[in-house]
């Protein structure tokens, strides 16, 4: 039985909103991964996924003493494993949410709707979850961290491409400013993929705990072009363990890592700011103005954020925002592409040709 016009887009506005659930638990997720490593909670719990063999942090005095007796060499402590349990809480309902969707999307499938990106998504939670469990595993070891890091970022991205799919309304501008507009397609997608190269630097930076191998600005250490071991710092070859818990790399590897994240963010805000003030009057004729000043506003602020979090040493409250602002520029801009994007307009049929010199009636 075919679903009627009606029922086919209550089935789309069902799946849309629970894309865009998915979306803000997603960016909630990140947000609770980067307070975890914030406080350095990563190691709260030794195994996974529960938390010294518990489903939940041991309360009890005597589930501590299980605890502590099961894991003799990790020191309990609560205060460490409650952020990690949450993000943890929060990664499980992320999944079931994402499951939903895909099981949705297999249900009514001959509807029309997204199929292979809702099932990409939920393929892809999976990968994220075996990271999720190799960052404890394998002890914070920094590959797995930054790795897991993007893994959120990338599946944020899917669904916020997913929702916009579902619930995002286009209008075709007139043909003259879309061929304006077409222009400046592959500028932002050089802008995209360095936005992308630097939360990966960004992730690289955390990971190996060197946020804080640079303390003043706009000089490092009192200097413009301090000692520098790039090899050492970029080496993707350390070997696994014992623990990474606060770094192994020396102090020359952490500021080559610092200073390179510096020099992406003074690209990223030169070449994407350009653009966004180059596309402003297009694409306000073309009525995606506000998209255009939302992206300016939000690069802005993380590079004001990230300036803040050198002048005020890391605080977390900052440096969470600044995780969850470099999250919003990456969607800002693919926001910006799929806008710009050419979407098929439905063509009228065409009129019926008359043969032998037949009148219509």
């Amino acid at each position: 039985m075919n679903a009627t016009p009606d029922r086919i887009a209550l089935h789309r506005r069902l799946m849309g909103r629970l894309a865009l659930v998915a979306t803000v638990l997603t960016l909630l997720v990140v947000l609770l991964g980067a307070w975890t490593r914030l406080t350095h909670s990563g190691l709260g719990c030794p195994d996974w996924p529960g938390c010294y063999g518990f489903l939940s942090v041991p309360q009890s005095a005597e589930h501590i003493a299980i605890a502590e007796a099961r894991f003799p060499g990790v020191p309990f402590d609560a205060s460490k494993g409650w952020p990690e349990m949450i993000h943890r809480y929060a990664a499980a309902a992320l999944s079931l949410l994402v499951f939903s969707i895909a099981f949705l999307a297999i249900r009514f499938r001959r509807e029309g709707l997204p199929l292979r990106h809702p099932l990409l998504i939920a393929g892809f939670i999976l990968v994220q979850a075996a990271f999720g469990m190799w960052t404890v595993t394998l002890k914070l070891w920094p590959q797995v961290v930054a790795l897991h890091l993007l893994g959120g970022f990338t599946m944020l991205s899917l669904l916020t491409l997913l929702t916009l799919r579902l619930r995002g309304r286009h209008v075709n501008p007139l043909p003259a400013l879309a061929d304006r507009l077409g222009h400046f397609r592959p500028a932002l997608r050089v802008a995209l993929f360095l936005v992308i190269a630097q939360i990966a630097l960004g992730a690289w930076t955390a990971s190996n705990y060197a946020a804080v191998a640079c303390t003043d600005l706009p000089t490092c250490q009192g200097q413009w072009w301090p000692r520098m071991d790039f090899r050492h710092g970029f080496d993707v070859t350390q070997a696994v363990g014992p623990n990474y818990l606060g770094g192994q790399l020396a102090a020359e590897g952490r500021v080559a890592i610092h200073v390179t994240h510096r020099i992406g963010a003074m690209l990223v805000l030169v070449v994407l700011g350009s653009l966004l003030l180059r596309l402003w009057r297009p694409a306000h004729e073309a009525g995606l103005g506000r998209w255009v000043l939302l992206s300016g506003g939000v690069l802005l602020a993380q590079v004001a954020l990230g300036i803040a979090n050198v002048w005020l040493h890391i605080p977390i409250a900052v440096a969470m925002a600044h995780n969850a602002l470099g999250a919003g520029l990456l969607l800002t801009v693919i926001n910006l592409l799929w806008r710009l994007q050419p979407f098929p307009v439905a063509r009228p049929l065409p009129k019926p040709r008359l043969i032998n010199h037949e009148v219509p009636a």
